[in-house]
Formats: C-alpha cells, structure tokens, sequence
C-alpha cells in the first residue's frame, strides 16, 4: 500500500543531522516553477496565495534565492521540513529509522512545486499551494502544469512497492493533482469524525492530524493491507465499521476521547 499526504505551509528548518537525502524527481520543473514565480510582483504573489505583505515578501525572497543546485545547508529533507497539523501527527523526527526506511518507500508527498516528493527528497524552503492559479506555458493553474505527471509517477511508485491500493491522506486540493484517470489504482480515503455537540463531523484541524498519524501508524506497522487500518486508534479514534466502506473507512471518537488525548 502507497500512502499520501499534503505539504504545508509552516516549516520547520532545524537541520537534521546524519540523514541521506536523494534529489527530487522533479527538480527541473520545481527550478522552472520557481524562476516564473519570482519574476511576480509582491502584490501578485498576495493574491495568488491570499497571504500578507510579510509573507509575499518572505516567499519572493525564497524563489529568488531558490538554486537549481543548492548548498547542502539550503535544502532539507520533505518530510522534516514540512510542520503543519499532519506533520505534527506524523511527528517524523521520532520516526525510529526501519520506519523512516519504510516510509522511503512508501509514503509520497504531494507539492504545488515540486510535484511529488519522497520522504528523504532534498528541498528548498517555499509555499506555493496546489490550488495557486500560477500561469506557464502549460496553462492557468498548477493542476494545468502538472496534468498527468504526478499520477503516472504515484502509478509507477505503486508498481515498484508491489501494490495496487493507494491510501489517501493528503488533501481534496492536492489528492485533486492525481489524476484518477491516468492514476489505476484503488484509493482509500480514511474518514475522521469528531462529536461536537452531540454531532459527529469532520473537523479540520483534527483530521488533518489525525492523517498524519495514520501515515505514521502504516510507517510504524508496515501495513500492506487496508483491513488492518482497522487498528488504527492514534488521538481516542476507533473505527466505525457500521459507518465504513471498503473505500472509506470511517474513524471517529467522541469528544471525552478527544479531550483525554490533548
């Protein structure tokens, strides 16, 4: 089973000693991203990411700088350096390393610049989300740039690790840069509910952690089959097989169990 997950917008970028990167495959169309996006103005970069002038400054700076060879102080591994809500869940940097091995394997990010990513890939600081509506010569929007690629590399990497289930726990924004058509696998899509007040829904903030732990649990576990996510209990979640497919496997947990897990 091959696992998904988004990046994020924070970053950590604390070195990380003793760990051996490999170049992305996608390098050159990440150079290629990056030199159109630094030739934007600060006030194109707000409106294409929705962010501040601090920010926009901030991210003009990182495409500036961004190198087709960086030094080795100036690249990080992905999975280390990516620190939003399901990178606190998937909390890498206590990854005992046959885990880390295994997530190497099997566990793909998905990224607006970079297009896939393996855990231990070399990369730049930089945010540029899925969704952006960054034009090149490809079309209007990074789903236009991208097209097929990221599917056809998730099939191949599915091909080498032996398997024909893709477990997804990566975002609607960014699971949206698979193409399903050119992808042939079976998707899974975990589904975490949280009660509140006296309701059980999607919560973002938690699900998007609670995502992050199960890619950490199949790491942890080295599941190969998605029956036995079924044992899945990070944060007080449990699975519901009433409210289940094979599909959608659903996860929930009611809010004494959230509160107990805080």
């Amino acid at each position: 089973m091959l696992t998904v997950i988004s990046p994020a917008k924070s970053l950590n970028e604390t070195p990380v000693p003793g760990i051996e990167t490999n170049a992305p495959r996608f390098a050159a169309d990440a150079v290629r991203l990056a030199r159109t996006a630094r030739n934007l103005t600060l006030g194109d970069l707000k409106g294409l990411m929705g962010i501040s002038d601090s920010l926009a400054r901030l991210n003009r700076d990182r495409f500036r700088a961004f190198a087709a060879d960086p030094a080795p102080d100036a690249a990080y591994p992905a999975l280390f350096l990516f620190d939003g809500d399901t990178y606190r869940g998937l909390d890498a940097r206590s990854l005992d390393p046959d885990a880390l091995r295994w997530a190497q394997d099997r566990l793909r990010i998905l990224s607006g610049l970079y297009g896939l990513l393996r855990p231990l890939d070399a990369i730049q600081p930089y945010r540029l989300e899925m969704g952006s509506r960054l034009r090149t010569r490809r079309g209007g929007s990074l789903y236009d740039y991208w097209g097929d690629a990221v599917a056809k590399a998730l099939r191949a990497d599915a091909a080498e690790a032996g398997t024909d289930t893709l477990l997804n726990c990566a975002s609607q924004e960014y699971f949206r840069a698979a193409d399903r058509s050119a992808l042939g696998l079976r998707v899974v899509t975990p589904v975490f509910l949280d009660e509140v007040r006296g309701r059980r829904i999607v919560v973002s903030f938690h699900a998007k952690r609670a995502r992050g732990a199960m890619a950490r649990f199949v790491a942890e576990h080295r599941i190969e089959r998605p029956a036995d996510l079924r044992d899945f209990d990070a944060g007080g979640y449990a699975f519901d097989p009433d409210e289940s497919t094979e599909t959608a496997p659903v996860f929930a947990r009611s809010a004494e169990a959230a509160a107990r897990a805080a």
